[in-house]
């Protein structure tokens, strides 16, 4: 099954001559036809878009034109604008919005080769853990269809889980890359902030929100990493750093690099078929060759509610925008103060609702110190932390989540629990660093993919990509697929 491809698979056998783009990408598509009734992957997709971009491929290929994701089919969160495209963030106040214009990384997909189709679901305007948000209903695990695949970016991995595309694009503001790949058993990278950009990503907290891959292994993750990064003049936070060829440091060979083992990690509610796997992977890494060192990261704690602050503040500024007036859904009133409520209130669902509220109370009057001003101080704590732990170790490890993947409205009901279901992915966001989680195994009954995750110095990917590849390679998790 030419869906089933990873993008290196794919991309030898196209220039080859072996399969041709139409051909993938229409496995693709018949796939979203099979399984999607079911998953809900997808918000929307056009087939015949889809097509005609894979016969533009193949022309390429044919006239012997070489670029990393030629005709490869590649599926994008719906939080980023694709031109002539739905937009709608899974929220009912875009209404029938069609972007005007791409996104810095869809340009950089787009001058890669690769064919851009469908837009996924997610958490509305990103906000959740479960993808049970969504204005356009559930998205389910494709490992068990009664649980969720996580959040806020659970569509795009679901569809990456489930072989409706051969990769995809979602975005993590605190943990929304690596949170559901975990669940759904693929690879997910959250690069560090500023390394791609974010022009076109509609925000929900500007200075948490990274764009990332999802993948099927981890020579993917460095592919798309690869395609995405640069400098971006549209993005005043965007660094001008350079940007290596991240596929070259997947040489397996991880000998004398240090892993630091955080000791606030280990916590109470950490499953005990979540803590053996990491403890598996651990002893793994200590085989290839890497010492293993204990390390501290003090204010752990805080970091949950340094991070519903800050977001939230954020959230509140950003979606003061829809408003009924600009563009998207409009519910009329008497007069302006009327038709901003009527609007915002048919328009935004529970949980956008809830953090705008949160947001505007801890920016208020009397507030906003005691609130916003202390978390921003202990944000820079947690950051400080990492950089400490940094001058020791190379890395760090951890589990991405502290569970496998529960039920579908098992939490619906207690956002607190809702919320430490990334209580493992939140520092990285605030400490603008990058991390990744790979497959590391399952629980036993239900089976239910397991994730690792590995944090990284500022602009560090190199030898975060080296030592999950290397993990990777080692173990035979990521090779498994759903049966769907």
């Amino acid at each position: 099954m030419l869906n089933q491809f990873t993008i290196s698979e794919l991309t030898a056998r196209l220039a080859s001559r072996e399969v041709s783009a139409r051909d993938a990408t229409q496995a693709c598509l018949d796939q979203v036809a099979r399984v999607d009734g079911r998953l809900h992957a997808f918000i929307s997709h056009n087939p015949a878009d889809a097509l005609a971009q894979a016969e533009a491929a193949d022309r390429e290929i044919a006239a012997g034109v070489t670029k990393p994701l030629l005709g490869v089919p590649i599926a994008i969160k719906d939080v980023l604008a694709v031109k002539n495209q739905p937009l709608n963030c899974a929220s009912k106040i875009l209404g029938d919005f069609i972007s005007p214009y791409d996104a810095t990384v869809i340009e950089k997909l787009k001058a890669a080769g690769a064919i851009v189709f469908g837009r996924l679901n997610m958490d509305e305007f990103a906000m959740g853990s479960s993808t049970e948000n969504s204005a356009f209903g559930l998205t389910r695990n494709p490992w068990d269809m009664t649980c969720i695949p996580g959040g806020s970016s659970g569509g795009s991995a679901a569809a990456v889980a489930a072989d409706e595309c051969i990769a995809s694009l979602g975005s993590d503001t605190g943990g929304s890359i690596r949170q559901p790949a975990a669940l759904c058993g693929c690879v997910g990278l959250k690069p560090t902030y500023g390394r791609v950009s974010r022009y076109g990503l509609v925000a929900f907290a500007s200075s948490l929100d990274q764009i990332g891959p999802f993948t099927k292994d981890v020579r993917d993750s460095a592919t798309l990493l690869g395609v995405l990064s640069g400098l971006d003049p549209r993005d005043s936070t965007s660094v001008p750093q350079p940007v290596p060829d991240y596929t070259k440091s997947l040489t397996g060979d991880i000998r004398g690099l240090k892993l630091g083992l955080p000791k606030e990690y280990m916590i109470g509610g950490l499953a005990p078929e979540v803590k053996a796997a990491v403890d598996a992977a651990v002893k793994k890494f200590q085989e290839l060759g890497a010492e293993i060192v204990e390390i501290s990261l003090p204010h752990t704690d805080y970091a949950v509610a340094t991070y519903y602050i800050i977001a939230t503040a954020e959230a509140s500024a950003n979606l003061a925008r829809f408003d009924g007036i600009r563009y998207g859904a409009r519910v009329d009133g008497a007069d302006p103060i009327e038709l901003y409520s009527r609007t915002r209130g048919a328009g935004f669902g529970p949980e956008v609702k809830r953090r705008i509220i949160l947001g505007t109370y801890v920016l208020s009057s009397g507030y906003h110190d005691a609130y916003y001003l202390h978390a921003q101080k202990v944000r820079t704590l947690i950051r400080n932390d990492f950089l400490k732990a940094f001058e020791h170790v190379d890395a760090i490890v951890t589990p991405t989540t502290p569970t496998a993947a529960f039920k579908a409205g098992e939490k619906s009901d207690d956002p607190l629990q809702m919320y430490l279901s990334d209580i493992f992915t939140i520092s990285c966001n605030l400490a603008g660093i990058c991390g990744v989680s790979v497959p590391c195994g399952f629980t036993q009954n239900p089976r239910l993919p397991l994730g690792l995750q590995l944090l990284g110095k500022p602009f560090g990917e190199e030898s975060l990509l080296r030592l999950a590849h290397a993990y990777e390679q080692s173990t035979p998790w990521h090779k498994e697929k759903p049966a769907i």
